[in-house]
């Protein structure tokens, strides 16, 4: 039961890949492994969770309490050999001057030792100075072993142990060659969603297999062991109230959609609802259901796709159309849209929201966000929560065309949502956001959508 943070000088010094490459080296040995990702990011948990054959869980200042991310470490990671633990940007990086939600903050917070991964291209005598001056800039963070990445080759590798080795006290616990073959192809939102890449298997075992050869494993292994994990709690920090009649979910999952908390659906879970897949480019009919959640994802990568599969678009608009709760995200708001506009490209979507979402070059919406639940808002509160949510939103797409009537469920305090104001368009029984929204202390929004559709189906039941 130990735990390390593997984090960088600065972004895009592929941490995210020596991340991975521990995961899946380590679990090749046999060693229990649980991830865990800072940040509000899906792509790189999907990909951290299957090279672990665990789920990642995300650890997040805006969005959670610190003692929430303690008790998430501590809980999930309690049957674990080791808790491996990815930020993102730079060390020392973050959102406010004083560094309170940065990388260093969370090792501090936790208490884990810091594996520093340096993008050593066109570096010698110079990456001592830099070590030096992540070491000094706060004592209070550990930097247990530098792993060296990107080398050009063996004299390269020899002069930078020995500069180090001279100048600091910090150990190189690996150098990682450069080697194409390593790197997981980037597109606009990052990296590629392991449920989409057909080869995920295949290039998680190259990598996992060139940082096993590259990196000393028994010896991170150690450093890690320094560092005990958080006390666990009894149950889950993202439990929920338990309903009273089974509920049957319809989860859009497939190569469209695939931006789910693990922790929100295992809430949902232990509630009582049972979530049923939907394959939103395969199946022709909608189950039988109570209530449908469409999250985020890529669909205008599958547009043409999406359009053909003009069964289920029919189904899921009828049954929106006729009162079945749903909630859609981002990706999910796309779907539901009238069509789908990307360059020259046009395809007809589900249409139950009557705009068109256009694809564009730059982020419409990037970042925390924080939204003030309107009057129209139909999901229950649950006492504790007030009526601030802090989330998070990632679109290049824009909806148009909207009624400027429309009623949503939330106003923008921070943030872009629909229209720079709004987020949360509504209509019959679905709630459509950009926002992605994550069940935590501050927001149980399972328990809120759990209760909203276990009345919606005992009113249905009144009327039959």
């Amino acid at each position: 039961m130990s735990q390390i943070l593997v984090s960088a000088a600065h972004k895009s010094s592929g941490k995210t890949t020596v991340t991975l490459g521990l995961c899946a080296a380590l679990s090749a040995r046999g060693t229990v492994v649980q991830p865990f990702k800072k940040g509000p990011d899906y792509i790189d948990p999907m990909w951290l969770g299957r090279a672990a054959g665990r789920d990642c869980h995300n650890l997040d200042f805006y969005t959670m309490e610190r003692d929430e991310i303690c008790d998430t470490v501590g809980y999930y990671a309690r049957d674990a050999h080791i808790a491996i633990i990815e930020g993102n940007k730079g060390l020392y990086d973050g959102l406010d001057l004083d560094g309170s939600n940065s990388n260093a903050a969370l090792a501090k917070l936790l208490r884990a030792p810091v594996l520093l991964v340096l993008d050593a291209r066109g570096m010698t005598r110079g990456i001592a100075p830099l070590i030096l001056g992540y070491q000094d800039f706060d004592r209070e963070v550990r930097i247990a072993g530098v792993v060296l990445n990107q080398l050009g080759g063996s004299r390269h590798e020899s002069k930078l142990r020995a500069v180090i080795e001279h100048y600091t006290d910090v150990p190189v616990v690996g150098a990682i060659g450069r080697n194409p073959d390593m790197e997981i192809v980037e597109r606009h939102l990052g990296l590629v969603p392991s449920n989409e890449a057909a080869a995920a298997e295949r290039r998680i075992g190259l990598i996992g297999e060139a940082v096993g050869g590259q990196v000393d494993l028994d010896r991170i292994l150690r450093l890690a062991a320094t560092a005990p994990l958080p006390p666990a709690p009894q149950q889950s920090p993202f439990a929920i109230a338990p309903i009273d009649t089974p509920l049957r979910i319809g989860i859009a999952r497939d190569r469209a959609f695939g931006f789910y908390y693990p922790g929100d659906l295992q809430a949902m879970q232990e509630a009582g609802a049972e979530l049923v897949p939907i394959d939103t480019l395969g199946d022709r009919e909608l189950p039988e259901l109570d209530g449908l959640f469409i999250g985020g994802g890529f669909p205008e990568n599958h547009m043409e796709a999406l359009a053909a599969n003009r069964e289920l678009r029919l189904a899921i608009k009828r049954a929106i159309e006729n009162g079945l709760p749903t909630y859609a995200e981002c990706g999910g708001l796309m779907y539901l849209s009238r069509r789908l506009h990307w360059g020259e490209r046009r395809c007809d979507m589900v249409g139950v929201i009557p705009a068109d979402c256009h694809m564009h070059a730059r982020p419409q919406g990037r970042g925390y966000v924080r939204l003030r639940a309107t009057g129209a808002l139909p999901w229950p509160p649950v006492p504790g929560n007030g009526d601030e949510i802090a989330a998070h939103e990632f679109h290049y797409s824009s909806l148009e065309g909207l009624d400027e009537n429309t009623a949503y469920a939330f106003e923008m305090l921070r943030g872009s949502g629909i229209d720079g104001r709004h987020d949360g368009y509504l209509d019959h029984r679905l709630l459509a956001c950009y926002t992605h929204q994550r069940n935590t202390r501050g927001n149980r929004w399972t328990e809120r959508f759990l209760a909203y559709v276990a009345r919606c189906r005992e009113a249905a039941g009144k009327q039959r």
